[in-house]
């Protein structure tokens, strides 16, 4: 029995552990976070692997989301401190290497369930049904909260010269 289930979780963590990272990472803004939140997402499903095997994926979106929430709450209470006195941004001269920054920055400034909902909707291209189930919450809520996201996104990636037409070109990669 215990063979079956690491066997099961195994294929899981093999074949879907790429596209959960990339989730992670678009909701925290930082690899090394969405390392953890993965990490931390993973234990918990293979303790409980009896009962999410049925739907893992569903259950890991909706864990991850639930968890990066709980460490924005977190650090809202406690700001993180730097290392450095200032924060320096070093830019990259190839143009998609700062898009992919000023995207991630620019969602990093949304709330955490906006930021969930248009990851899910359109960088994971899940139907809204299913991002309302991931978010717990109804299909107009989901919608309301792509739409706010969205705007805020254009607004945020208006200022520093980027057109939002190239990143719906790029699709948000």
């Amino acid at each position: 029995m215990r063979d079956s289930r690491g066997a099961e979780f195994d294929e899981f963590v093999r074949t879907r552990s790429g596209a959960l990272l990339r989730v992670a990472y678009l909701l925290t803004g930082d690899r090394h976070a969405a390392e953890d939140l993965l990490q931390e997402v993973l234990e918990q499903m293979y303790v409980r692997w009896r009962r999410v095997q049925a739907s893992p994926e569903a259950y890991a979106r909706r864990a991850l989301i639930n968890r990066s929430i709980n460490r924005w709450r977190r650090r809202r209470r406690r700001p993180e401190q730097t290392l450095d006195d200032h924060d320096v941004v070093t830019r990259d001269h190839a143009d998609d290497i700062a898009l992919r920054r000023a995207v991630v920055a620019a969602l990093r400034d949304l709330p955490a369930r906006q930021r969930a909902a248009v990851v899910l909707r359109y960088l994971e291209d899940l139907p809204t049904a299913d991002v309302a189930a991931a978010l717990g919450c109804s299909e107009g809520t989901v919608k309301s909260h792509t739409s706010r996201g969205l705007a805020r996104l254009r607004t945020a990636l208006a200022g520093p010269g980027l057109v939002m037409s190239t990143i719906e070109r790029e699709s948000l990669r």
